[in-house]
């Protein structure tokens, strides 16, 4: 099985402005291609686009303005873990050889259609997000005294990560207090508690190990991979719990042959503030009953180990850019190359990427 690295990224801006999808594409994608070496089109034998924007055929459409003919082109969809499932994608045709290298581009809208969950039946009228997440933050805080300060605290670590991003979709910082004052959308949820569907783009360029030495002087590679998908509907789901990211976070720790006490950075999925207290307890980082205390500390030492960019609450969460963007992000930090963002001596990275109320998980390991 031949290994697999990380040698080009590119992104666009996350905004609010509704923007053309292809436009974004060739945006991200152009920026990507120009951060690698000896560049040849032809040395791109595949493209995958993530997305959950209705728009077709848009892996032949972002090959064909690029002036790519790859063997291999087609898009994925998989609500807001397209991203990374498009990313292993590329990993497993590169990994068996049907391929050498992959560009993964992701792209939505601001008005993408992934956002309301017409298929769950189980949800009855409750559609929305935004009412999954705030189940998720009653459950917790009943089940482990979460105060209202410590999922606050997420929200303006989050934002305040945010503003050493030029491409997130919030530059403003917030205080704990704003956050806690701000707009009551359910009983348990602020706005600023919730993360922001946006316009934005992001692509990244995988190769084989052979071609990364061509076109990179510092390849990461992809160590470990874990994925699990328990459910589609939400009602399948234990409350406080996620499960399919405890279960893909083992898969990949064992391939990558490392320990969670070993991960030195990592960009976790913080739909909601609730979202990333459980995350980092089922990535075995620490415990839901201190996973308040976890983040509280990372806020007062101006740790930026979780979401150094500013997670989705503060970057943006166009849904098919995501994961890819998050990749990124651990991709910089490993290579030294995240300007004030930058963790200390960050040698082995995670992105934990979920779908639908944590229905769905993928875990990446990279190392430099």
């Amino acid at each position: 099985m031949n290994k697999v690295a990380i040698v080009g990224t590119g992104q666009t801006k996350f905004s609010k402005d509704e923007r053309d999808v292809e436009k974004l594409l060739f945006e991200s994608a152009s920026n990507c291609i120009q951060s690698v070496n000896n560049y040849d089109s032809n040395d791109i034998d595949g493209v995958l686009v993530s997305t959950n924007n209705n728009s077709k055929y848009l892996g032949a459409i972002l090959s064909e303005t690029l002036g790519i003919r790859p063997k291999i082109s087609h898009s994925i969809e998989h609500l807001c873990s397209s991203g990374t499932n498009a990313i292993i994608s590329a990993y497993a045709y590169i990994s068996s050889g049907l391929s050498d290298m992959v560009l993964v581009s992701g792209v939505e809208s601001a008005t993408n259609p992934g956002q309301v969950l017409e298929w769950d039946r189980s949800r009855g009228n409750l559609e929305h997000p935004i009412y999954w997440g705030s189940m998720l933050t009653k459950s917790h805080k009943r089940k482990f005294q979460t105060t209202e300060e410590e999922l606050a605290i997420v929200s303006a670590k989050n934002h305040k990560h945010a503003m050493d991003n030029p491409f997130a979709y919030s530059n403003e910082p917030r205080t704990i207090s704003e956050v806690m004052n701000s707009k009551q959308i359910t009983d348990d949820l602020r706005i600023l508690d919730c993360s922001r569907s946006c316009s934005g783009s992001s692509s990244i360029l995988l190769a084989s190990e052979e071609k990364a030495k061509i076109f990179s002087d510092q390849p990461i590679e992809i160590t470990g991979i874990g994925q699990k998908t328990t459910s589609a509907s939400f009602t399948k789901n234990i409350l406080g719990e996620i499960e399919s990211t405890r279960i893909a976070a083992d898969l990949a720790y064992k391939m990558a042959k490392i320990e969670a006490k070993q991960i030195d950075v990592a960009e976790v999925h913080d739909a909601f503030s609730v979202c990333e207290l459980m995350a980092i307890s089922e990535l075995g980082l620490t415990s839901n009953e201190k996973s308040g205390e976890f983040v509280r500390d990372l806020f007062n030492t101006e740790n930026r180990m979780i979401n150094p960019r500013g997670g989705l609450i503060g970057a943006g969460h166009p849904l098919g850019a995501t994961g890819i963007s998050q990749t990124i992000e651990i991709t910089n930090q490993l290579q030294g190359k995240s300007d004030k963002r930058q963790i200390s001596n960050a040698k082995i990275g995670l992105i934990h990427n979920m779908s639908a109320a944590g229905t769905s998980s993928s875990i990446m390991v990279l190392k430099n």
